[in-house]
């Protein structure tokens, strides 16, 4: 074997290297605007964490927001409300399940886990029906002195836990935290 044949084999094997490279430079380039066209617009980014001030929110009664394009609703629960969602046995409950996104797993839903603060006064849940979507009347409606759908009869509790009607599921806790004493955050 002569040297010109071993150096012809290295400028081969570049050659054939230079190509693979430049092929897959050229495939990630034309697969890229695909793949990033499956990411979140800039819209619903900035819709996915909101900040709520709650400081004009008296006790008893409650403000609805919207987040996500659904509504929210962020309770100021009175003693009464208090004790009542805590005297509640999870044997009572139709779906024992907590439905917090704050908590890891699942857990009991114990007014405790449904709370943002461990007094329990503030109660923040998704505002959608889990039967079929309708948003629940509030103010102490229905039964259990909680929510009531009066589409097709689901009543909540003060803790917003479904107790009797055709809904499967209790209102869903959405991710949510203080980010001061009259600030809470949601997403």
């Amino acid at each position: 074997m002569s040297h010109a044949d071993d150096h012809a084999g290295t400028r081969r094997d570049f050659l054939y290297y230079a190509t693979a490279a430049t092929g897959a430079v050229a495939t990630g380039a034309a697969v890229w605007p695909l793949v990033n066209q499956m990411n979140p617009s800039a819209d619903v980014l900035a819709l996915s964490s909101i900040r709520v001030d709650v400081s004009g929110v008296s006790e008893g009664t409650q403000l609805t927001v919207k987040w996500l394009g659904k509504p929210v609703f962020i309770r100021s629960r009175t003693a009464k409300e208090i004790d009542e969602g805590r005297a509640v046995q999870l044997t009572e409950l139709v779906d024992p399940i907590a439905r917090n996104e704050n908590i890891v797993g699942e857990a009991d839903a114990t007014d405790e886990n449904r709370t943002l603060d461990a007094e329990g006064k503030w109660l923040v849940m998704m505002g959608v029906c889990t039967h079929l979507g309708c948003v629940p009347l509030g103010d102490g409606a229905g039964d259990y002195d909680g929510w009531f759908c009066p589409c097709h009869g689901s009543h909540y509790d003060t803790a917003g836990r479904i107790r009797k009607g055709p809904a499967p599921r209790n209102l869903p806790v959405p991710p949510a935290e203080f980010a001061d004493e009259t600030t809470i955050v949601l997403g």
